[in-house]
């Protein structure tokens, strides 16, 4: 992992955030009954990736490295289909009213039934869009809100799923759904105990897409003191996913665990080209908004959202 051009987009100041301490707020959608909270993150520094004695680690876990992340908000809990219903039932086809996005970035129609049967509830983690996807909601969030959204950077997202701490949660089952407790479904959100940042689901029920572009060496390059990093959009695969699902083993949710994104996540999509907006066999893959403290200027956000759009 590098410190890229996208750092830029995270380092303006902006004076009146700046000077105000992180509280947790309430994010309602204009337009719409729906509501969500965006939970405050101090900054502050810690050590990513796995120790190599960990149980279960992976090679790309490490070395571990020492870093600095500044302040955020991050949403409870994994993005709803409530909240993904109000971005994307108003663009079916034929369009009857006005919508907020260009032509590019409009999410087009299901072919098929994405939820797998597993049923479309409010309460039911958003699942198998792509990572264009995600970040095409939180530009979509933008422009209704003002508010700059957007997905977490990998180390945004391991600082928030550790929550101060060093180590994993001892009782798995207490906090995530997975293969051995979910019934082979997904489940409704804050149905189990939070973090100590007052975060559910991070580890288990859906997969959450990160920023980042995966590099297994990523570590290796990075330096102790490096602050917020992230790796640029390069190629389409791989991307990182974080958390693992309620199809995985426990051993796959662990906090440093690095799941990187494969073109067979969309393998039976019928469509030529393959959709950009779905995977369909990605059916355990969701994501959490992230906003930063410091939010940049509008030029700078444009030129993000559009860096996803290649």
């Amino acid at each position: 992992m590098k410190t890229t051009t996208l750092y830029i987009y995270f380092s303006f100041l902006s004076a009146s955030l700046f000077a105000q301490p992180l509280k947790t707020y309430e994010q309602s959608i204009p337009g719409t009954a729906i509501k969500f909270n965006m939970v405050a993150i101090p900054g502050g520094t810690f050590t990513i990736g796995s120790p190599a004695a960990e149980k279960n680690r992976n090679t790309d876990e490490g070395p571990q490295r020492k870093i600095e992340i500044s302040s955020f908000w991050i949403e409870e809990h994994e993005v709803t289909f409530a909240e993904w219903d109000a971005f994307f039932k108003n663009m079916d086809v034929p369009q009857t009213k006005a919508i907020a996005v260009d032509a590019v970035s409009r999410p087009t129609a299901q072919y098929i039934d994405l939820t797998w049967g597993m049923g479309r509830d409010p309460n039911h983690p958003a699942n198998s869009m792509s990572q264009q996807a995600a970040i095409m909601y939180c530009k979509w969030l933008y422009q209704k809100t003002g508010f700059f959204y957007r997905l977490p950077t990998e180390a945004e997202w391991e600082y928030a799923c550790r929550a101060g701490s060093s180590t994993d949660p001892k009782n798995i089952k207490e906090v995530a759904f997975f293969k051995d407790n979910s019934a082979g479904k997904f489940q409704k959100v804050k149905q189990l105990k939070p973090n100590a940042w007052g975060l559910y689901d991070m580890l288990g029920n859906v997969s959450e897409w990160t920023l980042d572009q995966y590099d297994a060496s990523a570590y290796q390059n990075l330096t102790d003191g490096t602050k917020n990093p992230t790796a640029s959009p390069a190629s389409k695969y791989p991307r990182v996913a974080r958390g693992g699902s309620y199809l995985d083993e426990s051993t796959e949710l662990r906090c440093a665990n690095r799941i990187p994104s494969h073109a067979d996540w969309n393998i039976r999509d019928p469509q030529i080209p393959k959709s950009r907006w779905w995977l369909t066999d990605g059916m355990f893959m969701g994501f959490r908004i992230v906003r930063p403290q410091e939010q940049p200027p509008k030029e700078a956000i444009e030129k993000f959202y559009a860096s996803y759009l290649k």
